[in-house]
């Protein structure tokens, strides 16, 4: 069975054919989000913080990690983004035990996180591209890591599974003309979005079962690709996850957190409350108010992709005794109770290198 090992200086996390579905935990990304990103720029890293712990208590296996902004102050990424990059995977590995995935389109950013990074990190990523192949793969020997495979070249992305899979086959052949081996590589087919594409789910299936049994590679996706642009996206994205699981699908990159409910919501909803005639107790606290009306929770939460990715696991025999199932479906620990994933020591290994 294929098996990539990824580790964190104490802790390791197995990407395989016969493992758990694999979390990866995509909020660290100033891509889409402006405060973010104006955060980073500051120098200000209290979402990085939140966002890092609230993963790996929603259940992320491995956290990736970006540092893709654009500064107001100095626009080229070559000089802003491996010192950023750096300073993140810093501050993220002191805060959290999980294995990382460092993700960048800056090669000097990537070999920045691989400096920084401890144990041994996912790299993301390499396309087919030329110029991509030659400046990634020989990072990924040197430093003897995984890495993302992008099923796209020097053409674009093609709509034609059979196009993606050439790519993804040429990757592996050039990675294991530097002595990569095939288990090191994660293929990501791209997952087209529905809305766009009626047989893009039909598609990704197809492709996952060929690179597995064909190329006997891992595979991931950017999940949420699927539902991109369509109402209700969780209800998609709950179908899609279980049935690329069945597929053969490995890995995801995710959000594996249901964001708070905000106070807007909440004060709009008491007002239609008491509009109602609904007398609420005397002194009851806005978590307990959220749930009682079914609204989610004020705190971050497990989301329910991640439901049907335990319930997947499970239902593929993967979850042995139902363990996970049960334990993520016990009450939430009590205020003060160490969240599962927190930083618990500085003992281990470096990263392994060639």
């Amino acid at each position: 069975m294929t098996r990539t090992i990824v580790e964190s200086r104490t802790r390791t996390a197995i990407i395989g054919f016969d493992q758990p579905f694999c979390v990866i935990g995509e909020r660290i990304n100033p891509t889409g989000r402006k405060k973010l990103a104006a955060e980073l720029e500051a120098g200000d890293f209290s979402t990085v913080e939140k966002d890092a712990l609230a993963q790996v208590a929603a259940g992320a296996a491995i956290l990736d990690v970006n540092a893709g902004v654009v500064f107001n102050s100095n626009p080229d990424p070559n000089e802003t983004e491996p010192p950023l990059m750096r300073r993140i995977i810093e501050l993220v590995q002191g805060l959290v035990d999980v294995p990382l995935c460092i993700d960048s389109s800056v090669p000097a950013a990537l070999e920045a996180g691989l400096e920084a990074c401890e144990g041994r990190p996912l790299l993301n990523s390499v396309t087919g591209e030329e110029e991509r192949l030659e400046h990634v793969l020989p990072l990924v020997k040197k430093y003897n890591v995984p890495v993302v495979a992008i099923s796209n070249d020097d053409t674009g992305i093609s709509e034609d599974p059979d196009v993606r899979f050439a790519v993804a086959k040429k990757i592996v052949e050039r990675a294991a003309d530097y002595g990569i081996p095939a288990h090191d590589i994660v293929v990501d087919p791209l997952v087209m979005p529905i809305g766009a594409m009626a047989s893009a789910g039909q598609q990704v299936f197809a492709l996952v079962r060929r690179l597995r049994e064909e190329l006997g590679v891992n595979t991931t996706c950017g999940a949420s690709n699927i539902s991109f642009g369509l109402p209700n996206r969780h209800g998609i994205n709950n179908a899609f996850l279980p049935m690329a699981i069945e597929a053969g699908m490995t890995s995801a990159i995710m959000n594996p957190v249901a964001l708070p409910v905000s106070q807007k919501m909440i004060t709009e909803k008491k007002a239609e409350v008491a509009a109602a005639g609904i007398v609420l107790p005397e002194g009851m606290d806005d978590e307990t108010f959220v749930q009682l009306f079914g609204m989610g929770s004020t705190r971050p939460r497990a989301g329910r992709e991640m439901e049907a990715i335990r319930a997947a696991n499970l239902l593929m025999n993967n979850d042995p005794h139902g363990a996970e199932w049960i334990r993520f479906n016990k009450p939430p620990a009590a205020p003060g109770e160490a969240a599962p994933g927190g930083r618990r020591g500085r003992a281990g290994s470096r990263r392994r290198r060639a």
